[in-house]
């Protein structure tokens, strides 16, 4: 996977969103920027940062994932492969379901995804050197060009969905002290049910994502 560098830009994901929908990316590609002014979040939401925080962004052709992983479930996946590198390194940053980066009981960073054609484009926003109010800091120091080189290295490895499922069961369990907002309600993750695609129950409903 070739990685790219940009000193400025206005939002990885939708430059990528915008490339492939062109034809204009036929490989894959990771796509980091020193800063970003308008980047993407959640649920179309914005998310606020700032120079020396990690903006990336990347896609890969569906065939290049690995054979197990459920499509549903690429942004879990992808949190947990940064969230292991950063636990290599020291720090105590944990994986909320579905995708946010967590701090103790604070967002330090998040995941999102799409499927554009045969991509699978996603992107991950961490606070390294900058957290909005109410917001966590990474607790440890990391080059922005290691930590990128490290996630693309993890991503060709293909590791298989159900070696990072039957980690990601323990770590699920910190989620439970807390909720999620899904169609306009709140639902407490107290005694959802975790399924093997990484989805959960909520309110009757399987449920695999917020977004």
């Amino acid at each position: 996977m070739e990685i790219v560098c940009i000193k400025s830009i206005n939002s990885t994901h939708l430059f990528l969103c915008d490339q492939i929908r062109s034809g204009k990316i036929k490989n894959n590609i990771a796509l980091y920027a020193l800063e970003q002014t308008q980047g993407v979040g959640s649920r179309e939401n914005s998310w606020q940062s700032s120079k020396g925080n990690l903006h990336l962004s990347f896609c890969l052709k569906e065939e290049d994932l690995p054979k197990d992983l459920p499509l549903a479930s690429v942004s879990i996946y992808f949190a947990y492969l940064i969230k292991e590198i950063l636990a290599n390194k020291g720090s105590k940053i944990w994986l909320k379901w579905p995708n946010d980066l967590y701090l103790d009981d604070k967002k330090a960073g998040g995941i999102i995804s799409t499927k554009i054609t045969n991509f699978i484009i996603g992107g991950i926003g961490l606070n390294i050197a900058f957290a909005p109010e109410n917001r966590a800091l990474c607790d440890i120091k990391i080059p922005i060009e290691i930590l990128v080189k490290e996630f693309v290295k993890k991503l060709e490895k293909k590791i298989l969905w159900k070696n990072i499922f039957s980690k990601y069961m323990l770590e699920f369990e910190k989620s439970r002290h807390f909720s999620v907002h899904y169609e306009g309600r709140i639902f407490s993750l107290k005694d959802a049910c975790l399924y093997q695609d990484g989805s959960i129950l909520l309110d009757n409903k399987r449920v695999y994502s917020l977004r």
